[in-house]
């Protein structure tokens, strides 16, 4: 009798429900509801809702995380600055998670990851704090081994990488340079005990590649998701990523 190996476990998907916020607050109306997006996410088979609180309330809102972590069966992944407004938000809201990002006024979108050697003690100090209120907490970094090492160094059970570079390439040869860089910086952090995440960029014609590495366990994709729900509606936008998903999964050997 032949054995038959076990098909690789399902990837998780996070979704970002920032840009929700970011169309109502355009008009400043009450309308879309993140809370009735999230839901909807969740149904579709979203594992997570990932907000992120900026410095300027651009999108996101205070209330809007209060309401979202107030609902005991909803995960929320609160992302936000290494800043004490934002952990103390963060220790009173009681998300499941936290995503510990780099963040400038002036930039559109999170451009980078977290410079965590350039401040380890600070970022070890954060995530203690984070800890000690029940929190599980990322770290959202660049695939880089020096950064990597410094996460576990300060601390860090959990990283997410940043796939920017890899979504923006703009020919082959730099979107495997990209995909590699995020393979050896995915199999150094799992060696190194943490639990790997990713995110930037995605969508459903380059999701599947990294979806395809063994040591990322989930996704928080958010941008592509709420642009594609303009013309699909969101629950048929997570059906496909997540479809897009499974289908980079089943290529792990």
């Amino acid at each position: 009798m032949t054995d038959l190996a076990a098909p690789a476990p399902p990837i998780r998907l996070g979704v970002n429900v920032d840009h929700v916020a970011t169309l109502r607050q355009a008009r400043g109306t009450h309308y879309p509801d993140v809370v009735a997006a999230a839901r909807l996410a969740m149904h579709a088979g979203a594992q997570s809702i990932t907000v992120h609180l900026r410095e300027d309330r651009r999108h996101i809102q205070d209330a809007d995380v209060e309401t979202l972590c107030g609902i005991a069966d909803l995960p929320v992944n609160l992302e936000m600055a290494l800043t004490e407004e934002m952990i103390g938000i963060a220790c009173a809201r009681r998300p499941r998670d936290c995503c510990l990002v780099p963040e400038s006024r002036e930039e559109l979108t999170t451009e980078g990851g977290l410079d965590i050697a350039g401040q380890k003690t600070r970022v070890a100090d954060g995530l203690t704090r984070l800890g000690a209120a029940g929190i599980r907490a990322a770290l959202f970094i660049d695939p880089d081994a020096e950064q990597i090492r410094a996460a576990a160094e300060a601390g860090a059970h959990h990283i997410e990488l940043h796939t920017g570079a890899y979504a923006d390439a703009v020919d082959v040869a730099s979107r495997r340079a990209e995909l590699a860089r995020l393979i050896e910086g995915a199999e150094l952090a799992e060696s190194l005990g943490m639990e790997v995440h990713a995110g930037h960029g995605l969508h459903v014609d380059n999701v599947g590649d990294i979806a395809a590495i063994p040591a990322i366990v989930e996704l928080n994709i958010g941008h592509a998701l709420i642009a594609r729900a303009v013309f699909i509606g969101l629950d048929d936008a997570v059906l496909e990523m997540r479809a897009a998903m499974d289908a980079g999964r089943q290529r792990i050997v």
